[in-house]
């Protein structure tokens, strides 16, 4: 190949002593000679020019970008993600047990069908457990494999569960003079289903107790209840539940269940001195008033947690996007 390079030189120097003719007959040749590839032993095969051409340009299908190793605090972030999405996680299937058990315990699961959400309350412990743990899962996950699909739905689930309590505290605020009238027809429904559904019999024998009151309006209110009323034919008729009484463990470390029995039979100076004539609608508005602080506090350590843990994973995709990363 040397030598025919030199040859070429020789050929097409003007110094030579070829003349035009021959020369316009020897260009051809040239180019041929030209075209030639290069075989060498030495010679690895390369053009001369190759090595100014980009890696990218000689091979585009066989470049591949290498994925730069995550620093000291995107790790820290991932390993901070997957531990508050499992303390979360955790949470959900201890409230998850806590209406599982509330149901097994009422005996709701053994039945043909399932109780109406409205008539269960264990039912909301149910369903916010089962949500809450299946969101917290997809963040444990996706922080533990890097997975971009599993955080793209922990973020969109994280921001549907905030969008929903935003809009649940407006309709709140704007409805918050007809809350008295829905927290009556609430207590109304407890005291009506008094002795059918344990869980409300709890919740009306704790607020009764807490604050020291009795109904309603007024004690005289579970003379609507047909177990209590006076014209029931068992032996709780004219009476009121025990939570009622003034003391209801009558100085005794158990509580009397009878302590409040034909208190509907008696007038109210006599009432007085056994059982809480005032209503627990009046008491329980003083009350939820003067929580008003905690419950704001409440709703912003919340959103808080929630915007947290939405920043930790925004953080991770962030770190995951660039390096073509999928779920």
């Amino acid at each position: 190949m040397v030598l025919g390079r030199e040859r070429l030189s020789r050929l097409l120097s003007p110094r030579g002593a070829v003349g035009s003719g021959e020369s316009s007959r020897l260009l051809p040749q040239a180019s041929r000679l030209v075209e030639l590839p290069c075989s060498s032993d030495d010679d690895d095969g390369s053009l001369p020019g190759d090595a100014d051409v980009p890696v990218a340009e000689q091979d585009p299908g066989e470049w591949c970008p290498v994925p730069p190793k995550p620093g000291a605090f995107s790790r820290c972030v991932q390993y901070l993600a997957f531990l508050w999405n499992l303390l979360f996680l955790l949470l959900g299937l201890l409230t998850l047990a806590v209406g599982v058990w509330g149901l097994l315990a009422k005996g709701s699961l053994r039945g043909e069908r399932p109780p109406p959400l409205g008539s269960d309350p264990m039912l909301l412990f149910v369903l916010a457990g089962l949500g809450a743990s299946a969101v917290s899962l997809a963040g444990c996950l996706g922080a533990l494999r890097s997975s971009a699909c599993l955080l793209r739905f922990f973020v969109g689930a994280v921001l549907a569960f905030v969008g929903l309590e935003a809009l649940g505290g407006l309709l709140l605020f704007a409805a918050r003079h007809r809350l008295r009238d829905a927290l009556r027809d609430a207590l109304l429904l407890c005291l009506l289903r008094y002795q059918e559904e344990p869980d409300l019999r709890f919740l009306v024998d704790e607020v009764q107790r807490s604050l020291q009151c009795c109904g309603l309006s007024s004690y005289r209110d579970w003379e609507s209840n047909p177990y209590f009323n006076c014209s029931a034919p068992g032996v709780q008729a004219c009476s009121v539940p025990a939570s009622c009484c003034l003391d209801p463990r009558q100085n005794g470390s158990v509580t009397n269940a009878q302590c409040a029995f034909g208190v509907l039979r008696l007038g109210d100076v006599a009432a007085a001195s056994a059982v809480h004539l005032g209503g627990c609608v009046a008491q329980l508005g003083t009350w939820l008033r003067g929580q008003a602080g905690g419950i704001v506090t409440g709703a912003a350590v919340l959103v808080l947690l929630e915007a947290t843990g939405l920043l930790m994973a925004l953080k991770m995709l962030a770190d995951i996007a660039p390096i073509g990363l999928r779920g």
